[in-house]
């Protein structure tokens, strides 16, 4: 194999591992709460913005920045859920979509009047390692590594914890789970809590490699979006394994032609399984 294809590829997974931690995020939201967060990535940005102020005005550590940024996207997905998801939850699906659209809108005409559209980098330069003249980011290794530990986290939070069953019990059957003894209610800002922690967690990851401005999110949000469908809105594991498919095709297709392309070719690819698997590929 080529060399630099080889290169391509593991970089690829790399990239997957960040991509996947996203995914789980708005797969959590939706499987319980059903309602897609168009905004998501958004709050990602809103933590980078966070994390990069601290750190380079507030002089506050870095791994401090981290831990106030994740909890502060913690906090934010609550906030939105009391503020524009539960007044919505019992709507149309298009009211649901045209609030979190206006929240998206709001949150980057927001970030562009306080901050500009300068591209703003927190300024740490992790090193590049080399194997055999393979040369791999530290930063999405340690991206990569981060995100799968958080990923087998949340699968064993809510494969064997009481508050995780009421969640996949809530997921299940709406109706019948306040028969059960479980507040939906609590149920979802949990949720909400976890879905903006999650995008809190991706946003340190990102920080490391990626410059913030107002419009990151549009960077990543119909990747994220793209992924949860391809894998099957809702569905923990299909979400994970879609994550690998689309950035091993944007990873090997910016090897042979350009990254612009690569991006062209993952949308291709979405659009013609969703001929043939309409609801996902691992839809159920």
């Amino acid at each position: 194999m080529d060399i630099y294809l080889l290169e391509a590829v593991i970089n690829g997974i790399l990239l997957g591992g960040v991509l996947a931690l996203l995914a789980l995020g708005l797969n959590l939201i939706f499987g319980v709460v059903d309602v897609i967060w168009i905004a998501y990535a958004d709050i990602v940005m809103c933590a980078m913005y966070a994390i990069y102020f601290l750190y380079t005005g507030l002089s506050v550590p870095l791994p401090l920045a981290f831990l106030i940024a994740i909890i502060g996207a913690a906090s934010l997905g609550v906030l939105v859920h009391l503020l524009i998801i539960a007044p919505v939850l019992n709507s149309a699906p298009l009211n649901q979509l045209l609030a979190t659209g206006g929240l998206l809108f709001f949150l980057q005409s927001f970030a562009t009047l306080l901050f500009g559209t300068d591209f703003r980098n927190i300024g740490v330069r992790l090193p590049v390692l080399e194997f055999a003249t393979i040369y791999v980011s530290f930063a999405r290794l340690i991206a990569f590594a981060v995100g799968l530990i958080g990923a087998i986290a949340l699968y064993g939070f809510l494969k064997w914890t009481y508050l995780g069953i009421a969640i996949r019990a809530l997921a299940q059957d709406r109706d019948i789970v306040g028969l059960m003894g479980v507040d939906p209610r609590r149920i979802y800002l949990v949720v909400s809590a976890i879905g903006g922690g999650l995008a809190g967690l991706a946003a340190c990851l990102l920080a490391l490699q990626y410059d913030v401005h107002p419009f990151i999110g549009n960077t990543f949000g119909p990747v994220i979006f793209m992924i949860c469908v391809l894998g099957g809105l809702g569905n923990m594991i299909g979400g994970f394994v879609a994550s690998f498919i689309i950035s091993q095709i944007i990873a090997i297709g910016g090897y042979y032609s350009s990254t612009e392309l690569s991006y062209v070719l993952a949308f291709t690819f979405f659009i013609v399984l969703m001929f043939i698997r309409p609801r996902g590929l691992f839809a159920r």
